[in-house]
C-alpha cells in the first residue's frame, strides 16, 4: 500500500463532494453510442490510478471505472481490499464503442501500462489486490487474450516469463467516487505516485516509441452490422401510466415494487428453449439461454449477463442484511438478485424472476431487432 495513501484520500473526500457529477467521475460516457456497439473490457494492473488515463485518452473509448473484482466479498471496501481480506483485486472496466476500437486494442494499451512479469504485485504496491490479471466476458475474449499474451511472450520484450493470468469475469464493485479520475483530481500527487512507484520509468524503458498505443483507423460504416431488419439501439423507459398499463399485476409487483414472485411458479424457471431474455419493459438484453442453469431454487438462474453494461448493482438491505439487487439500465426495472453460490466459470448466480423478463426464441431474433445475438 502507498504510505499515506488512505490518509490522503479522506482529505480529497472533504475536497470533492460525494454527490459531484457521475458521469465526470467516471468518464465522457456518450448517450449517442448505441447500446449496441457498447462493448467492455475489464482489466487488472495494480494502482488503479495509473490505469485510468492510458485509456481514457483512446477516441472510442466511453468510460473507465476504478473497481474491484475477482473476490469473493460482495459490496467490498477500498480498506478491505488494500488489506487482502476480500480476493479482489484493483482493477478498471474499460467501456468502449466496438465501431472505432476493438479488444485487440484494450489489450494492447493494458499491456503496455503493466509489468506482465511480477507476480507479486505492480511496483511499489505489493500484494494480493495489486496482482494483474485480465477477466474474460466471452469465449472469444479468452482466446484474444490468450493469443494476445501468446505473442507478448513471443517478441522477447521481457525477459522473465508472463505470468500474468487470464480469468473468467465476476462481478465488478465500482470503486469509492474519491478514486475515479484520480489523476484529473489531483495531477501533482498522481503524476509524482507514477514517477516514484518506478511505473513511468518501466514504461519508458521497455516500450520506448511504442508505449503509447495508436489504433488503426477504422470506418464506422465498414463495422455495422448487415442486417435486413434495423437492430433496436435504443431502450427508453416508458411512463409510469404506459407501464402500468402494459404490465400484469405480477410483472408489476416484481418491476416496479421489487416484490418476488413464487418459486417453481413462473413462467421461465424451467424454460431450456434456445435465445435470450429481454427486459419486460423497455426490451433492453440482458441474459442469454447460454448462460442459463437448473439452479434449483425455482427461478431462471444465469452465470453472467449478456450485455453486462445493462445489468446495474444496487446494496439491498430490506431483510436486514446485505444483498445485491440486480435492476436494469434503462428499465431501472427490479430484476432479482446476485448470489455467489452459482457454478463456474464464474461462481455467480443471478437469480431473476420470469416476471421481470421476456424470452425471445432464438429463431425470432433477426425479426424482432435482435440479429446481433444470434449464436450468443
Amino acid at each position: 500500500m502507498k504510505p499515506n495513501r488512505l490518509n490522503s484520500l479522506l482529505c480529497m473526500v472533504l475536497l470533492h463532494s460525494v454527490g459531484a457529477d457521475m458521469s465526470a467521475a467516471f468518464g465522457q460516457a456518450s448517450d449517442e453510442v448505441p447500446a449496441n456497439f457498447r462493448k467492455t473490457a475489464v482489466f487488472a494492473g495494480g494502482c488503479f490510478w495509473c490505469m485510468e488515463p492510458p485509456f481514457e485518452k483512446l477516441k472510442g473509448v466511453i468510460s473507465v471505472e476504478s473497481g474491484y473484482t475477482g473476490g469473493f466479498v460482495p459490496n467490498p471496501t477500498y480498506e478491505q481490499v488494500t488489506r487482502g481480506q476480500t480476493g479482489h483485486l484493483e482493477a478498471m472496466r474499460v467501456t468502449y464503442d466496438s465501431r472505432l476500437l476493438n479488444y485487440d486494442d484494450m489489450l494492447q494499451v493494458f499491456w503496455r501500462n503493466i509489468d506482465p512479469t511480477d507476480s507479486r504485485g505492480q511496483f511499489a504496491d505489493k500484494g494480493s489486490s495489486y496482482m494483474t490479471a485480465i477477466f474474460y466476458a466471452s469465449k472469444d475474449e479468452k482466446t484474444r487474450a490468450e493469443k494476445s499474451k501468446q505473442q507478448l511472450s513471443a517478441s522477447g520484450r521481457f525477459r522473465k516469463p508472463i505470468v500474468t493470468p487470464i480469468r473468467p469475469a465476476t462481478v465488478f464493485y465500482p470503486a469509492e467516487l474519491y478514486h475515479q479520475d484520480f489523476y484529473k483530481k489531483n495531477p501533482a500527487r498522481y503524476n509524482n505516485y507514477k514517477v516514484g512507484s518506478g511505473r513511468q520509468q518501466f514504461i519508458d524503458k521497455t516500450w520506448g516509441a511504442a508505449k503509447n498505443y495508436v489504433p488503426p483507423r477504422r470506418s464506422e460504416t465498414k463495422t455495422k452490422p448487415k442486417s435486413k431488419t434495423p437492430l433496436k439501439r435504443t431502450y427508453k423507459r416508458p411512463s409510469s401510466s404506459v407501464i402500468r398499463s402494459r404490465l400484469t399485476a405480477m410483472q408489476y409487483k416484481v418491476t416496479q415494487q421489487e416484490g418476488t414472485e413464487p418459486a417453481f411458479k413462473n413462467e421461465y424457471w424451467n424454460n431450456t428453449r434456445s435465445g435470450i431474455y429481454v427486459d419486460v419493459v423497455t426490451g433492453e438484453p440482458l441474459f442469454s439461454s447460454r448462460d442459463k442453469y437448473k439452479s434449483g431454487t425455482g427461478w431462471p438462474s444465469f452465470v453472467r449477463p449478456l450485455v453486462p453494461e445493462n445489468v446495474v448493482q444496487r446494496t439491498d438491505r430490506k431483510l436486514g442484511y446485505a444483498r445485491t439487487e440486480i435492476r436494469s439500465k434503462y428499465g431501472n426495472s427490479h430484476l432479482g438478485h446476485v448470489f455467489t453460490d452459482g457454478p463456474q466459470p464464474t461462481g455467480l448466480r443471478y437469480c431473476m424472476n420470469s416476471a421481470a423478463l421476456r424470452f425471445i426464441p432464438a429463431e425470432k431474433l433477426v425479426a424482432e431487432g435482435y440479429g446481433e445475438f444470434v449464436g450468443k
